[in-house]
């Protein structure tokens, strides 16, 4: 760059000028839809019940390849946490108890006191993935209220905050997507593009070969591909062997498989990203719940900003990806009174099973996943729903199934004029009184009677001990306002010599409301 660009080289750098501008520009719209996509699926999680009783936790480890997993803090503790013995196995003493609230330094006195067991462990922690609220979550499954560092209160609009939590940094993110060279159809997303894929449970671009059972991996090589055969060692429900799974993969992708290995249902055979629908299907298959596949969708979502630089706290992920596993959809409806091929609440079916008599046959369903978008649309508010996308469809599916809409989210209340359910909307703030505290005395709500309680209040306010002079001021009790020794208007002044300006003074009269009153 000594001698200046040549006329060529110059004209080459235009593109790259150009292309940052418009991806910026790209960039910010994209990433303000996904804010609204984000805001619409989970305006409606508030925090509603202190603990909802569940049994349920996830299991998060210590230790991240970049050190202390940030994570775990801001959490409750699910279960009590023993100091191992030489062996490895739990003894008696309970370094951390059930329902504590964790925090950075505690997690370090926790560590300390695994020792050498602590390098892969792992801690019990609930998680709003698990929180069995029918309506928002609890305050036990949600953890610490990350603005304050305070433990979060009924009625914090956590929704909301995890929506803008990633939705804002979304601007940082790359548009781009890499073309990897020589394979064809190999590119891989990154980026915004990414987020978004996860967040619409698209199935992605190059997508893996998931094992669909579980057993020992054998590899043969071919001249154009490879084959991979998983076979299993485990017997059907008629007591007879399953048949081995033969896979072929092409011969460029990279397998993540060696021979002789010992798969589970849902592990990735080959290099790229994992349908989040086929790898839900296979894990439900398997029964091992949507737990793995929800841990997977916020990992995911992570790698994709860490890449950036950008921190935001698991917890908010996993609130979005709550709502996107939130529906099921009916196979047998059983002595219940859903329908078959209906989408219900999870929470909503498992008490509908609860509630029938043991001889009853009970409603069996499976998992699903919606995108966000999909998600907003299927809420139980058509208002909400409507105010989002296809109004005319979802105002007219409304109207023939005869809906009620209970306006349970934030949205909904706007929409009519109503005061939002949140913080202190929600009824049981509404007929508190204020009055005096510890933190504040009674005394500061007295109204001062006398002057000489005002001068006193004022001089508390003053601070410097003379308080505030207010014949200075011009100003004195029970009179009229006055300059130097004299008072306004009532003659005893020179009121043209008094004044700099040589006119009389006039105090227009003001017409105030509170006259009336």
């Amino acid at each position: 760059f000594m001698e200046g660009l040549s006329v060529l080289e110059y004209f080459i750098s235009t593109h790259g000028a150009r292309k940052g501008l418009a991806d910026t520009a790209l960039r910010t719209a994209d990433s303000g839809y996904l804010t609204r996509r984000l805001v619409d699926v989970s305006q409606d999680v508030i925090i509603r019940e202190e603990d909802c009783g569940t049994e349920g936790y996830i299991e998060l480890p210590f230790q991240l390849p970049e050190g202390m997993n940030k994570s775990l803090a801001g959490r409750i503790l699910a279960l009590d946490v023993h100091k191992p013995l030489k062996d490895g196995k739990p003894g008696k003493t309970v370094l951390a108890e059930k329902g504590e609230d964790l925090t950075l330094p505690r997690l370090h006195e926790i560590l300390e006191g695994l020792e050498e067991h602590g390098e892969g462990a792992t801690l019990p922690v609930r998680s709003v993935l698990k929180c069995r609220a029918e309506t928002g979550v609890c305050k036990a499954c949600y953890g610490t209220f990350l603005a304050t560092g305070e433990m979060s209160e009924i009625g914090d609009a956590v929704g909301i905050i995890a929506a803008q939590s990633i939705g804002e940094p979304g601007t940082q993110l790359t548009m781009r997507t890499f073309h990897t060279g020589g394979v064809a159809g190999a590119d891989i997303t990154h980026g915004l593009p990414r987020v978004v894929e996860i967040f619409e449970a698209r199935n992605p671009k190059g997508a893996a070969t998931l094992a669909e059972v579980a057993g020992r991996v054998e590899i043969e090589e071919a001249d154009r591909n490879q084959r991979v055969t998983i076979v299993p060692d485990a017997l059907d429900e008629n007591g007879e062997l399953i048949p081995p799974k033969e896979y072929t993969l092409p011969r460029r992708s990279r397998l993540l498989v060696t021979q002789g290995q010992v798969v589970e249902p849902g592990d990735a055979l080959n290099e790229g990203s994992r349908s989040p629908a086929e790898l839900l299907d296979l894990h439900a298959k398997a029964g091992r719940g949507s737990t793995h596949t929800e841990l997977y969708l916020v990992g995911e979502v992570q790698k994709v900003y860490k890449s950036q630089g950008v921190d935001i706290h698991d917890k908010h992920i996993e609130l979005i990806v709550r709502q996107m596993l939130k529906k099921v959809r009916v196979l047998e409806a059983g002595d219940t009174a859903l329908l078959p091929g209906e989408l219900a609440d999870k929470t909503k079916l498992e008490r509908e099973n609860a509630k029938l008599k043991k001889k009853d046959e009970q409603a069996t369903f499976e998992p699903l996943i919606l995108g966000i978008t999909k998600a907003s649309l299927a809420t139980e508010s058509f208002l909400s729903a409507a105010s989002f996308q296809e109004t005319t469809k979802v105002l007219t599916d409304a109207s023939i199934e005869g809906k009620v809409d209970h306006l349970l989210g934030l949205k909904e209340n706007v929409i009519i004029g109503k005061l939002i359910p949140a913080a202190t909307g929600l009824k049981r703030y509404r007929q508190i009184e204020i009055g005096p505290s510890a933190s504040v005395p009674a005394h500061l709500y007295k109204r001062p009677e006398t002057e000489a309680e005002l001068l006193a209040a004022l001089e508390e306010i003053g601070g410097d001990g003379d308080g505030l002079d207010l014949e200075a001021l011009g100003l004195t009790f029970g009179g009229q306002p006055q300059i130097g020794d004299a008072q306004i208007g009532d003659g005893s002044a020179d009121e043209t010599s008094s004044h700099e300006a040589g006119e009389a003074i006039e105090i227009p009269e003001v017409e105030s409301p509170l006259d009336e009153e």
